[in-house]
């Protein structure tokens, strides 16, 4: 396949690609990690005082996922940039699939702030007794739960097509591009298989689904920030057609 030179546009959006895939992964294992699964707990009672009586905390969570959103969205524009000349069709059906991904993600920041508003008991829910808002809240950030796997199905998918672009384009070795395209594979077919059969973390471990996948980023990013694009392959009779 012979492909048009690498543009400055190309370049340039290649860095934006490595940057933000490692600011996106900082910001969701902080928020998880360091926020959100310190607050919410298996006991419905505890998750509401935890959340209560650190509220702020809480709510700043919630905005770090809106801002791993928006920089989803970052994501899958420069990735369109770099990959359109590749095929311009399939760069635009990954964009699409990040799109659904990032979507998700402000679903379950919704899902967030109503169960914080379950929680806080409000004048207007002060008809129900405590218990029943603690367990509604529980039932949101359940939800929560379900969607990030609705949403790692899309990321999935859309890291499956834009490895095989890498794979195809060749600016990027080869051999991390195919790891790229098994690993995304094999997240997309994990969550899928999970929404068929509930018991399939039993079989491999939700820790497992996504794993792979994040490290593929991570050593794209690493490899788009230092290394860059390579340039695409030119056959040798077309250099010999240029010369003569």
């Amino acid at each position: 396949m012979i492909l048009s030179p690498i543009d400055n546009s190309q370049r340039t959006a290649a860095k934006v690609v490595g940057f933000t895939y490692l600011l996106n992964f900082v910001t969701v294992i902080y928020v998880h990690y360091g926020i959100l699964w310190r607050l919410i707990t298996a006991n419905t009672a505890e998750t509401a005082r935890n959340i209560l009586a650190h509220e702020q905390f809480f709510r700043t969570g919630i905005a770090l996922n809106i801002l791993y959103s928006a920089g989803i969205f970052v994501l899958l524009t420069a990735l369109y940039v770099v990959l359109k000349p590749v095929n311009r069709g399939l760069a635009l059906l990954a964009a699409f699939w990040w799109v659904v991904y990032a979507f998700t993600w402000l679903f379950m920041s919704l899902n967030y702030f109503h169960a914080l508003l379950l929680l806080k008991n409000a004048d207007y829910l002060r008809v129900f007794d405590a218990e029943r808002l603690q367990a509604w809240a529980m039932l949101y950030f359940k939800m929560g739960f379900d969607i990030y796997y609705v949403g790692l199905l899309f990321w999935g998918l859309a890291s499956t097509v834009c490895a095989c672009l890498w794979f195809k384009s060749r600016y990027i070795p080869r051999a991390l591009a195919a790891f790229g395209v098994v690993s995304s594979a094999f997240a997309a077919a994990c969550s899928f298989a999970l929404f068929i059969n509930p018991g399939f973390d039993k079989i491999v471990g939700l820790g497992w689904f996504d794993t792979p996948m994040g490290l593929f980023d991570i050593a794209l990013s690493f490899w788009l920030i230092f290394k860059g694009l390579k340039p695409p392959a030119i056959p040798e009779a077309r250099v010999q057609a240029d010369v003569a």
